[in-house]
């Protein structure tokens, strides 16, 4: 067996003279592509390509109606989204407390991929801070008559030192639980969450006990005649602006400097450092990440987010108990992460919001399009359907509905592509632009110099197989029947 050579193909063409020479495709230089011409695949990497390529104001004209959209959809009451058995407004302030909890979680399991089935600890202490220090059952209350703080402006003030003692109590808990990995991780964390819940019980002379802790603070705004306590007071019900449209306003304002302060982290030293561990810890601590460090700091900032979202749930609902921070809790927030996307910002919320408005957009109803249904009955049932709904991503889609995507440095899949580009032409000799999937061989064999012709044959315009000019008509697979044709 041979191989043809240049000047054989150019006798197999019958002229006697050499084929023109094709133009190489010219490839750009790594990382110099457009944005919008970069490799991609499927919806999710067209947008984010189409997001990527904008300019920062013109991400943040694109952006800020888009977020006064959905401020408004408490007050639009669209009929496909609103919920009958029960307040929409209510519900979208349930997603807001949702969100920020997804969004601290996400840090420690998306970002640094810590277990954490513990979380709802660090919700409850921010809410049991605030009604700690504020409620009138509380022998530590700073609200009383002889207290130093005032009533309208306590929940303001006391937000910062529930996000503080949250946040210390991440770092007392990750000290010396953080050199744990896996399971072990999960089972302590586990372990903290019950025993926040356990204290919360059992302390009655701070925190109520089984009875709770009532008459919490709550940012006194919008005082009327109408409304004596203020807009965000449990009363407020009668109107389109009822509270849980302004909590759900002030969770979106706490969502957007969370998600500020978390995407700065994420494409500082930090968010590497974060993606490193998340891939393998071992690897990043040999080239010298200070892992413990940086899993300490993503526990004390997503704590420090869950106190926030405790801060608003004690607000809103005016009342703790410890039965609300409960293992079930904790497990629907960690679901929330794993069905949106762990890692990607937007797609815990996403789960967040799929978490807390399906089981209220099935309440109350009797019908859906037209065909009679118990909603009280679906929503009861929650628990089950999401945890099918878990099982069947797992299988078909693993990484979330809006998984997250790195960016390389390097542009490693343009460098790829780049590299598995073909030089391959139609069978006329034009340039056929498109990509392959392997590169293109030096030629096929045959004993005349006929490329890619049976064995035996002497010459002639024999149909090329798999050589440099490509597949032919005759044979569109390239298989001419030569035993070192084509691409090995």
């Amino acid at each position: 067996m041979s191989t043809s050579t240049p000047a054989e193909n150019a006798d197999a063409t019958g002229s006697g003279q050499a084929a023109p020479a094709r133009p190489r495709p010219e490839l750009p230089p790594a990382g110099q592509t457009p944005v919008a011409q970069r490799p991609h695949g499927g919806a999710g990497d067209r947008l984010r390509l189409w997001w990527d390529a904008l300019a920062r104001p013109a991400q943040w004209a694109f952006g800020a109606p888009f977020v006064l959209f959905i401020a408004l959809l408490p007050i639009l009451n669209i009929p496909v989204l609103t919920t009958v058995g029960t307040n929409f407004g209510a519900v979208m302030a349930q997603f807001g407390m949702y969100a920020l909890i997804a969004i601290g979680l996400n840090v420690v399991v998306g970002q640094a991929g810590l277990l954490d089935l513990g979380y709802v600890g660090f919700y409850a202490i921010g809410a049991y801070t605030l009604a700690i220090l504020t409620s009138p059952d509380s022998p530590w209350n700073v609200t009383q008559p002889e207290g130093w703080l005032s009533d309208d402006w306590a929940w303001l003030a006391i937000l910062p030192v529930a996000v503080a003692i949250t946040a210390m109590s991440g770092l007392v808990l990750g000290s010396p639980t953080l050199r744990l990995r896996g399971d072990y991780l999960a089972i302590v964390t586990l372990g903290f969450g019950e025993i926040v819940r356990l204290l919360a019980d059992n302390l009655d002379e701070i925190t109520g006990g089984g009875q709770g802790l009532k008459s919490v603070a709550y940012p006194r705004l919008g005082v009327t005649e109408e409304l004596p306590n203020g807009v965000f007071s449990a009363g407020n019900v009668g109107s389109t602006l009822n509270s849980g449209v302004w909590w759900f306003w002030l969770s979106l304002v706490f969502i957007i400097i969370s998600l500020l302060l978390v995407g700065n982290l994420e494409r500082s030293r930090v968010g590497r450092a974060w993606v490193a561990i998340r891939e393998d810890e071992d690897a990043a601590e040999i080239m010298g990440v200070p892992t413990f460090k940086f899993k300490l700091w993503a526990f004390v900032i997503g704590a420090s987010i869950g106190g926030v979202s405790g801060a608003i749930y004690a607000g809103q609902v005016q009342f703790v108990i410890p039965t609300n921070f409960n293992i079930i809790n904790s497990v629907l927030f960690l679901c929330a992460v794993v069905l949106g996307g762990q890692g990607n910002k937007l797609g815990v919320i996403l789960g967040a919001f799929i978490i807390v408005y399906l089981p209220n957009f099935f309440l109350g109803r009797t019908s859906l399009f037209g065909i009679p249904i118990d909603g009280n009955a679906i929503a009861n049932y929650k628990y089950l359907f999401f945890g099918v709904a878990l099982m069947v991503l797992m299988i078909f889609r693993p990484q979330g509905l809006i998984p997250v995507r790195q960016k390389l440095l390097t542009y490693g899949r343009e460098l790829y592509v780049a590299a598995r580009r073909t030089l391959a032409k139609v069978p006329d000799g034009g340039p056929q632009p498109a990509y392959a999937t392997s590169a293109p061989s030096s030629g096929t064999a045959g004993t005349s110099g006929a490329p890619g012709a049976p064995a035996g044959s002497t010459g002639g315009h024999a149909p090329t197989g798999r050589g440099p000019d490509g597949p032919t008509d005759s044979d569109p697979t390239g298989n001419d029947g030569t035993t070192d044709g084509g691409n090995r």
